[in-house]
């Protein structure tokens, strides 16, 4: 009698046991009333780029729902949503801005939005968490720079290129005379930035230009800018704009330029002669002269007085 009894039990904690574990697969097979979830993870209420997060889902049946942000401790901080019935298929795109219930802008963190269901008596905590994130990022380059650059399209000092680093992934920002030319397409912890010597698509005039450089992380947060170099946009420049030289006698001119030779012409005269420092003959009769220096479409000229 007894063994009969102790088959009797454990039949009977085996039938038990099927029977938990069928319902703990069912409950895990059992499709969650939420789809398509989607969380912005990262964003800064204080920048202009990203300063809100999304939160979007769909619901599969029809639900009365409640949704709020909860903080790193669990606390509910900001209520989104209030006990209010959506159809099923509807698709939710609920928005926080970092700010609190009562009113103050949550600190750096980590939160996680919450959603209850009413009508199947569940509570889910979404999978995406969000962080804010309102430190800008710190991108550093070597300076000071003194870079020359001849846009023309030789091929020769058309651009201007200097490396960089992050303290975290952010976009790079190049900034001349504190207009935006470069704004990277990744989101890296290091990269290179670029001028290519233009504004507004065309070769920028000759003359000294202030570089200015910063950087945006994913949050939005974009760095104060530093100047860190002095561009000189130059095609064809003399160390004079005025000569003044004996009849006859010679003299010497600094010509800085990208072009390997150059042409001149002063008086009648002409011929061409390597880059760099130019040497004539100033002609024989007192008087005031133009001299004329080309190199490729580029020219400029210099007054010679003999006297």
């Amino acid at each position: 009698m007894a063994r009969v009894l102790s088959t009797a039990i454990v039949l009977a904690l085996l039938a038990a046991t099927s029977a938990a574990f069928a319902i703990t697969e069912g409950a895990k097979l059992e499709r969650s009333p939420i789809q398509r979830t989607k969380v912005d993870p990262i964003f800064s209420p204080a920048s202009k780029a990203g300063p809100v997060s999304h939160i979007r889902f769909r619901l599969r049946t029809r639900e009365r729902i409640s949704v709020w942000i909860e903080d790193g401790h669990g606390t509910n901080v900001r209520n989104l949503l209030v006990n209010r019935t959506f159809k099923a298929g509807s698709n939710l795109d609920l928005v926080w801005d970092g700010v609190a219930d009562n009113g103050f802008v949550e600190p750096d963190g980590v939160y996680k939005p919450v959603v209850k269901l009413a009508r199947s008596h569940r509570v889910i905590t979404l999978p995406s968490p969000i962080r804010i994130d309102t430190t800008p990022p710190v991108i550093t380059v070597h300076h000071p720079l003194y870079p020359i650059i001849s846009p023309d399209g030789d091929g020769r000092r058309d651009r201007f290129t200097v490396p960089y680093t992050v303290n975290e992934r952010a976009h790079g920002i190049l900034l001349v005379r504190g207009r935006r030319v470069e704004f990277t397409l990744g989101q890296k912890e290091s990269g290179i930035l670029f001028w290519n010597g233009k504004l507004n698509g065309r070769p920028a005039h000759p003359g000294r230009y202030l570089l200015t450089v910063a950087a945006q992380d994913e949050a939005g947060n974009v760095s104060k800018g530093f100047p860190f170099a002095i561009a000189q946009i130059r095609y064809l420049s003399l160390a004079r704009a005025r000569v003044v030289v004996r009849p006859g006698g010679r003299f010497a001119l600094r010509v800085s330029t990208d072009y390997p030779t150059v042409g001149w012409r002063l008086h009648g005269a002409h011929g061409e002669q390597q880059r760099g420092t130019l040497h004539f003959r100033a002609p024989k009769k007192p008087g005031v002269y133009r001299l004329y220096i080309t190199a490729g479409a580029h020219s400029a000229k210099c007054a010679v007085v003999v006297a």
